[in-house]
């Protein structure tokens, strides 16, 4: 009995991006371009080629699109790809015997050296005529078939015979409708195309229970609707709201997480559930579910998405403790335990235990997510996925996309990479990642390259710049210098990007010197803010938001590349897209002017290596001529940075 051969007659390799090995799908939104390359090889010296085949959603069949060997000798070939629409596609490498490069390489050789020439002609003249009844009918195939025709006439001069099928018109038809023989496939691999908020998009997080009035602090979603108009006009796509719904008495925290709650302290929204309901209810301050269906249809109208906080956790009034104790974890004297992160305790907050009825709270999670998505939610930001089982979110995640795909999936996991790899592999569509703990230009450059590179094939960056948990020293040191250069970071770096409230406003008093926590932070009170103040960096906001909405370059991920700088304190970068390119030149010192040379990697951008180009700087309006070699000198401040347009 003889073994299933693995590799075809022409050998398809290491095909990438392979998630898993192409067990799940790697991933892209529709209109953004993705490399595939693969080794191809094969015995002898004959030549090979390569094409990549995308398939749509229906299995129709696409047009094919040709590879190059990525360096020379190498084996190494790749081509650029981009599916136009959203759905589950396949992309498969086609390799191939070459005849017509083969011969090509032959009759250079072999005529001007007198060796076989009517037999190389004659058989140059066949390969032709077979390579044009492959054209299709009319000027392509008549371009080849005249040219074969010349090939094969004795009659004619030896080199006229040869120029005839060394044209720039005979090699544009034969680019297009290669003669292929041996065409060995590759599996197909799965890909998944998702809508482009998935990859793209700009993210502000605020909490409406702050937006009261002065005779009614506790906000509601009627008063915080007042605040959808100005966080639009920063340019802003997503409004990321924490937990709305009810939250617990027992245990209730009071203000900086004090274990000693008065009656008028609001509580942690992460604390859910009280008589009043659980995760389906709306808490009564905030208003009614008429109320958020309202809001949700207000924030539309200013063309914001509003993204709902799904934080699998209860309170220990939640109906659920009551109802289900099985989904709980008990102490030895059969108390159920609450959340602990030491040196953090949670006594408010009860974590669910999956593994006494995984099916039944999967069905309950399902249920809950798809009452906020009748209500208009078509974004979730969950609350630390990582201490969830990976098996619960892949169930959970699929069943949600089978029937709405356009649901998006942002994961809160600030945790080990296996971990944040993996929540992406099985189906979040977004990630949390340790952007707010790279500062330095190394640090930065390695994780960024890390991020744009191979793993972008699943996974997705969104870069907060801080959330109510994390204030970094960065910014507790730096100011508002540090605010403004970072905010810059985050927007042209990543697709996608976010703030938490009060950033425009530089809020940096931490809890206590070492903390990460904000002193008086709005997890555990209400927060009355002056939006009005002077030196808010809202503009530089604005204007950065309204950059990413004029350059396609900084929709995408994969295209980052980074360029030389001859100061530590000074990061230079680019992205490029057809033919809008973007430079970015940042002083990562927030105390101190900098000064470097940036030296440009032309190639990065399309350009030899002693050409010139003129940049616009769509901050300040400047536009300058710039060269591979460029020197650079960028003060602190509110504008820390150049962000070019190469004209």
């Amino acid at each position: 009995m003889s073994a299933t051969p693995v590799i075809g007659r022409i050998p398809v390799r290491e095909v990438r991006p392979a998630v898993e090995g192409g067990r799940r799908p790697a991933k892209a939104v529709a209109g953004e371009t993705f490399h595939v390359t693969a080794t191809v090889f094969r015995e002898g010296h004959d030549a090979v080629a390569a094409n990549v085949v995308l398939r749509g959603p229906k299995g129709r069949r696409g047009p094919w699109t040709p590879m190059r060997e990525l360096a020379p000798g190498t084996d190494r070939w790749g081509a650029d790809v981009t599916p136009d629409a959203p759905g589950r596609w396949t992309y498969t490498v086609e390799a191939w015997s070459d005849p017509v490069t083969t011969w090509r390489r032959h009759a250079t050789i072999k005529i001007p050296a007198g060796i076989d020439v009517g037999s190389v002609l004659e058989e140059g003249a066949e390969l032709h005529e077979r390579a044009a009844a492959g054209a299709p009918r009319g000027r392509a195939r008549t371009t080849v078939l005249k040219a074969a025709r010349i090939l094969g006439d004795d009659s004619l001069p030896v080199a006229t015979r040869l120029a005839a099928v060394l044209t720039p018109e005979v090699d544009a038809v034969l680019a297009r409708h290669p003669l292929r023989e041996l065409v060995t496939a590759s599996a197909p691999m799965p890909l998944l195309v998702e809508r482009e908020r998935a990859l793209y998009g700009a993210w502000y997080e605020f909490f409406p229970r702050s937006e009261g009035t002065p005779e009614t602090p506790h906000g509601t979603f009627r008063t915080a609707a007042r605040r959808l108009p100005a966080i639009a006009a920063m340019g802003f796509d997503v409004v990321y709201l924490p937990p709305i719904h009810p939250i617990g008495t027992t245990h209730r925290k009071g203000r900086n997480n004090t274990l000693n709650a008065t009656p008028d302290d609001v509580g942690v929204p992460w604390a859910i559930g009280s008589p009043e309901g659980g995760h389906d209810a709306v808490h009564p301050a905030l208003g009614t579910l008429e109320d958020f269906t309202w809001f949700v249809e207000e924030a539309a109208r200013h063309g914001l998405e509003i993204a709902l906080d799904f934080a699998l956790q209860c309170s220990p009034d939640h109906p659920w403790v009551d109802k289900h104790p099985e989904w709980f974890h008990h102490r030895p004297d059969g108390s159920i335990a609450y959340a602990e992160n030491p040196p953090k305790k949670y006594q408010d907050i009860y974590p669910v235990a999956f593994d006494t009825d995984l099916d039944g709270i999967t069905a309950e999670t399902v249920r809950i997510l798809r009452h906020w998505m009748s209500h208009g939610v078509r974004i979730f930001r969950v609350d630390n996925p990582h201490t969830k089982p990976v098996l619960f979110w892949e169930r959970v995640i699929a069943e949600i996309n089978r029937t709405d795909p356009d649901v998006i999936f942002l994961a809160e996991a600030f945790t080990r990479p296996a971990m944040m790899r993996t929540l992406a592999q099985i189906g979040f569509q977004q990630s949390y990642t340790y952007f707010t703990w790279r500062t330095t230009k190394q640090e930065l450059t390695e994780y960024l390259t890390e991020l744009s590179g191979e793993s972008a094939s699943y996974m997705r960056p969104n870069l907060f710049a801080n959330t109510p948990d994390i204030l970094h020293a960065s910014l507790q040191d730096g100011g508002r210098a540090a605010f403004a250069l970072r905010a810059v970071l985050a927007a042209t770096l990543s697709p996608t990007w976010g703030i938490y409230s009060g950033y425009e406003l530089a809020e940096n008093t931490p809890l206590r010197p070492g903390s990460e926590e904000y002193l008086d932070s709005e997890k555990y009170q209400l927060k009355a803010r002056d939006w009005d103040t002077p030196d808010t960096l809202a503009p530089l906001i604005t204007r950065l938001n309204e950059i990413r909405r004029t350059h396609p370059a900084l929709h995408r991920l994969r295209n980052l590349r980074f360029h030389g700088t001859d100061n530590e304190q000074v990061l230079a970068y680019s992205k490029r897209d057809g033919d809008d390119t973007v430079i970015v030149v940042v002083n990562l010192d927030p105390h101190h002017t900098q000064e470097t040379t940036v030296s440009l990697d032309m190639p990065q951008l399309g350009l030899e290596h002693g050409a010139s180009l003129s940049v616009h700087d769509e901050l300040t309006g400047a536009t300058y001529t710039w060269g591979s070699s460029n020197y650079v000198r960028l003060e602190p401040g509110s504008a820390p940075a150049h962000v070019f347009h190469v004209r």
